[in-house]
């Protein structure tokens, strides 16, 4: 894949978590929107997208920012702890809320 593609396809994440999210994704979503997220994307990419998200929240919501060192070891702690369904459930409303439909996970 180029570095073309994989940014357009960052920056669409982005605009799907931003509609879905339109204040600023909460600090108790973030596990539950990182496995999300990493069902389809790599670390680096979850990082990127992190970063933009951290940034978002920093300008928007300076007295509530995140500090992107809380989300690294949210990330790595991702690998220890599975969301439950409510978390999950609550960031899927959100982002189906903002127009976007998530997919069942697929049974392995």
């Amino acid at each position: 894949m180029t570095a073309e593609a994989k940014a357009s396809i960052l920056a669409r994440v982005l605009d799907w978590l931003r509609a879905g999210y339109p204040q600023g994704v909460p600090r108790e979503d973030y596990v539950a929107l990182l496995a999300v997220l990493h069902r389809k994307l790599t670390d680096d990419e979850v990082r990127q997208i992190v970063r933009e998200l951290t940034a978002d929240r920093t300008r928007d919501h300076p007295d509530d920012a995140i500090d992107p060192e809380e989300i690294e070891t949210a990330i790595s702690d991702l690998a220890k702890e599975t969301p439950g369904d409510e978390d999950i459930g609550r960031v899927r409303s959100r982002l189906e809320a903002g127009g976007w439909q998530l997919a069942e996970p697929s049974e392995s």
